[in-house]
């Protein structure tokens, strides 16, 4: 079984501990450093190449927006999960901006941390439910955007790839479901990348959102689309 590498960034040595913790009860879970500081972060990112970081905000010499900026520019293979007890869009959507592909506010459960690494590897964006709802918020109620933004040209097969991130797909789902292989749907995505002039599958999503491509109608676990009220 492949063992999935870990870093964790934290402050608070005790909530670094717990997540330590609940992360190595998955068996193909390994956390392989823990940083107090965005900088050290970055140290250990390059040093280790982890599969996943879990990373505060607020945190002394480098915070944690400007830490994941740096990763994600350095290291796009690296996905960053933000783990903090900020739910506000003021907080969220610079985090999702500067690249991190998850959201969780530090209340989740045990369990909910450890969907989200699995989640994420998975090439999903796993956000707490919280997060979702002030993202949707400021996407719907959002000042324009200054200057104004020109939508790209997409193709057929790149709306359908768009409108699946926007139900909160995965690679796998989407692949069924568009009848070709995971290899393609990444390679659509990173085209949808390149097109919208962003870093990451969120950034996408974002920026669709802002030029009213797309609105966020993450699926039920029945399989069918809810949208906002």
């Amino acid at each position: 079984m492949k063992s999935w590498r870990i870093v964790v960034v934290d402050d608070e040595s005790l909530m670094a501990g717990a997540l330590k913790l609940f992360l190595e009860l998955a068996d193909d879970l390994k956390v392989v450093g823990i940083a107090s500081n965005g900088l050290q972060a970055v140290s250990l990112c390059k040093q280790l190449r982890p599969d996943v970081v879990l990373m505060d905000l607020q945190m002394p010499v480098l915070d944690g927006v400007s830490a994941t900026r740096r990763i994600t520019a350095e290291h796009p293979q690296i996905k960053v999960v933000v783990v903090t007890t900020f739910a506000s869009p003021e907080a969220v959507v610079p985090a999702l901006r500067a690249g991190a592909s998850g959201y969780l506010l530090k209340d989740s459960r045990p369990e909910e941390v450890v969907a989200a690494v699995h989640d994420v590897i998975q090439g999903r964006s796993p956000m707490s439910p919280k997060i979702t709802g002030a993202l949707i918020e400021t996407i719907r109620h959002g000042d324009p955007p200054s200057p104004p933004l020109i939508a790209p040209t997409l193709s057929a097969r790149d709306r359908e790839v768009l409108d699946r991130l926007a139900q909160g797909l995965g690679n796998t789902d989407m692949a069924r479901e568009l009848h070709i292989t995971e290899s393609a749907v990444k390679s659509r995505i990173a085209q949808l990348m390149s097109k919208f002039e962003v870093a990451s599958r969120v950034q996408v999503l974002i920026r669709a959102c802002e030029l009213g491509l797309v609105r966020p109608h993450l699926r039920s676990r029945t399989g069918e689309a809810s949208a906002p009220d």
